[in-house]
């Protein structure tokens, strides 16, 4: 005869050995637990020691994987405890390697799955979740197209949405019961898993135009009809559509793509701290960017805007923003440039005398002595000495942020980038990296990690009730970041560090929740907005509601 289903199998409400005996009577699971009756807090120090035992990340994040499946409370617990640990286990880079094994690991599913080819099941897809038009704050939903610097991954993509809501949850607090997350199945170009007897999804090449478009309407349209109060957030689209798609919709829903925006205001963060030292405006900045991809391109948004802001017309803010791709320098002649890069496009007249043929890196620089370099290029070593010192050549702070990740993919790595300027770059990289010491100083290099942003970007949003997130609610995070540091000392961080990241976002949600005031997309008032954000923060332990009551 089966066991009877109990509440042990419930991973939202499983509370395991921390069943009192009383308690394991009430709901019918007396016998199936052993004797002792620990706290969570006990039961955690165990999982943790058993985390330790495991011999790789990606080991750890199975691990944890199934303690998610089975106790969700113990899951958040264990992320809060440890998060600059585990941060990098749940998420980015560990999460490639799972990806790439997905479909032969499955075991089980966190997501809802949409298929283009059954568009009229999205709406019942939802429906069949049971939730009510107010029992959702937030969606993650990704089609898996560009991944972590990994590519096209179709379905085994799912992942990227449950562990970006993880991340919400652990840095920010955001209620783990009010999320969903979804994986838009619009076929891989992805030969080896199109080819793999295990494979999952839509076994068939990408789906791109009309139908792709209208695929993406629906589900837009879907959303906001069944859960209209939910921040819609997207997540590793491939460059043309992620821009595009934010672009037709920033001002129809509650949209937030973290590749584009998040990634680019988390940039402007840095700046923001770095210029309290330079003591220069936005309007004076110019910026070299090399890899034209959606981050790259995001970045080069928020700071254009930042400059027009400023007081810098659109015109004089484009002219000084130079995108360097893997043709060169991108300019206006070039055949076939894709619309997020023709925006930036320098005039090939104006350029012309600089070389014979393609313009690379080192020579805009020495051509534009740029105050800002960013690299989003994932090309290891990009940022050669000759580069770095063109550079500081050029300006005596350069702003230096070489963000590619993991390790094996960043322009510079920071010991070399502080010798080479000789002290004088202002740097912060998208890998964790010890201090940096020269010349009797120690150089704290911050790490440019979207979590100290978009979490608490999402929470300000749910608060705030934001009708949409505005360019000035993005500004309000990325100020509210760079206002945890203090930059006056020789060698300081530009950003804060991830162990605080709950504090952290909740400073940012509530300059969010401000920003949306004040732009007037605001639907909710609060007498104490830093209470109404404390009491919006989801906390990893046991409910005190009587079990009784849980049955």
């Amino acid at each position: 005869m089966p066991i009877k289903p109990s509440v042990l199998e419930n991973r939202y409400r499983n509370r395991g050995t921390a069943y009192t005996l009383k308690e394991r009577a009430k709901l019918g699971i007396t016998g199936r637990l052993p004797a002792a009756v620990e706290t969570l807090d006990e039961q955690a120090k165990r999982a943790y020691a058993q985390l330790q035992q495991k011999t790789s990340d990606l080991q750890k994040y199975i691990y944890l994987n199934e303690i998610h499946g089975r106790n969700q409370v113990l899951y958040f617990k264990l992320l809060a405890d440890h998060i600059v640990e585990l941060l990098p286990v749940v998420y980015d880079p560990t999460v490639g390697d799972a990806i790439e094994q997905w479909s032969l690991d499955y075991r089980d599913s966190r997501a809802v799955y949409l298929s283009i080819d059954r568009p009229s099941d999205v709406k019942a897809s939802f429906e069949s979740l049971g939730l009510g038009a107010d029992d959702v704050d937030l969606i993650v939903v990704s089609d898996s197209q560009e991944i972590l610097g990994i590519g096209d991954w179709g379905v085994n993509g799912t992942d990227i949405s449950i562990g970006k809501l993880a991340v919400y949850t652990a840095a920010a607090g955001i209620d783990p019961n009010r999320v969903i997350a979804v994986n838009l199945d619009v076929g891989t170009d992805n030969e080896q898993l199109l080819n793999s007897p295990q494979y999952l999804g839509n076994r068939h090449a990408r789906v791109t135009g009309k139908q792709y478009n209208d695929f993406v309407g629906l589900y837009l349209r879907t959303m906001s009809e069944l859960f209209p109060d939910a921040l819609l957030h997207f997540e590793d689209f491939g460059p043309s559509n992620a821009r595009r798609i934010l672009v037709e919709n920033a001002d129809k829903y509650r949209i937030f793509n973290d590749d584009m925006q998040g990634t680019g205001a988390i940039v402007m963060a840095s700046v923001f701290s770095a210029l309290k030292v330079t003591r220069e405006r936005w309007s004076e900045q110019r910026l070299v960017v090399f890899g034209a991809g959606t981050a790259g391109t995001g970045m080069a948004d928020q700071i254009h805007a930042a400059m027009v802001r400023d007081g810098a017309t659109p015109a004089q803010a484009k002219s000084n923003i130079w995108l360097v791709d893997v043709d060169g320098l991108v300019t206006d002649d070039m055949a076939d440039l894709p619309d997020y890069q023709q925006v930036y496009a320098q005039p090939q007249a104006e350029v012309r005398a600089w070389a014979d043929g393609q313009i690379d890196l080192l020579t805009t620089i020495k051509h534009v002595k740029p105050t800002i370099l960013i690299g989003t290029s994932t090309v290891h070593n990009a940022f050669t000495e000759d580069v770095v010192r063109a550079l500081a050549e050029g300006v005596e702070r350069p702003i230096l942020l070489p963000l590619s990740n993991p390790t094996s993919r960043i322009e510079v790595m920071p010991s070399d980038a502080v010798s080479w300027s000789e002290g004088r770059a202002l740097i912060a990289v998208g890998i964790p990296v010890g201090p940096v010491d020269h010349d009797g100083i120690s150089y704290e290099i911050g790490q440019a990690n979207n979590a100290l942003l978009y979490p608490g970007l999402g929470l300000g949003t749910i608060v705030s009730g934001a009708r949409h997130v505005t360019d000035n609610m993005l500004l309000a995070a990325a100020e509210a970041v760079a206002s945890q540091v203090d930059v006056s000392q020789p060698g300081a961080s530009l950003l804060p560090p991830v162990s605080n990241l709950r504090a952290s976002s909740a400073t940012v949600a509530v300059a969010v929740a401000r920003a949306a005031a004040r732009d007037g997309v605001a639907t909710k008032e609060h007498e104490s907005l830093v209470q109404a954000v404390q009491d919006a923060m989801w906390q990893a332990a046991y409910p005190t509601t009587p079990v009784e009551e849980e049955k």
